[in-house]
């Protein structure tokens, strides 16, 4: 029987629904991701039947960390323990977070043309700025470092990795839509939507 791993992405945050770049930024859920996130718990619990024996292990941004306790509590679990792995911690947007797409045209219309063409592989402005290339590293290490069932709760930018490290082209996951209301499992065969 293949091991199947459960991915989650955070629930909706007041920057989800204006279409900000959140990145590394510590913004919390509103009702909606909470909702989502509970909803998750009860799905997983649905998917996985009996979680004794996976590991749970989360982001450490906050929006991931409420993620995975509302989850968790859904699914009949208490809201703690689990673990934080750094490498989850979503794509840093440098200078741009916090700011719409928009808003970034206004800004600076030519590296948001660039963006737009090549989004893989675009560096933002920002000392700390990251590709998804460069988040793919850590993705693939944390990925590399799972030894039994997981339930992991992450970011948009972490899941894009994992469907380019599954073989997806690498400008379709960029560009690829990660909902917070459904449940990614990740397995030998791939990633699939559950």
């Amino acid at each position: 029987m293949p091991v199947i791993h459960y991915i989650i992405r955070h629930g909706q945050t007041d920057w989800n629904a204006e279409w900000r770049l959140q990145g590394q930024k510590d913004i919390p859920l509103n009702d909606t991701g909470r909702a989502q996130a509970q909803g998750n718990g009860l799905r997983l619990k649905a998917l996985a039947g009996d979680l004794d024996g996976h590991d749970f292990v989360s982001s450490p941004l906050g929006r991931a960390r409420e993620t995975m306790e509302l989850a968790r509590t859904a699914a009949g679990l208490p809201a703690r323990p689990y673990r934080i792995d750094e490498r989850l911690k979503e794509i840093c947007f440098g200078d741009w977070e916090g700011y719409t797409g928009r808003e970034i045209k206004a800004l600076d219309r030519e590296r948001h043309r660039e963006r737009r063409i090549r989004k893989w592989d675009f560096l933002p402005p920002g000392d700390l700025a990251e590709s998804y290339e460069i988040l793919s590293w850590r993705v693939g290490s944390w990925l590399k470092s799972l030894d039994r069932p997981t339930v992991a709760v992450c970011h948009g930018g972490v899941i894009r990795c994992i469907f380019k490290l599954a073989g997806m082209d690498r400008e379709q996951a960029a560009n690829l839509e990660i909902p917070q209301d459904r449940i990614l499992a990740y397995s030998d065969a791939g990633p699939e939507w559950a």
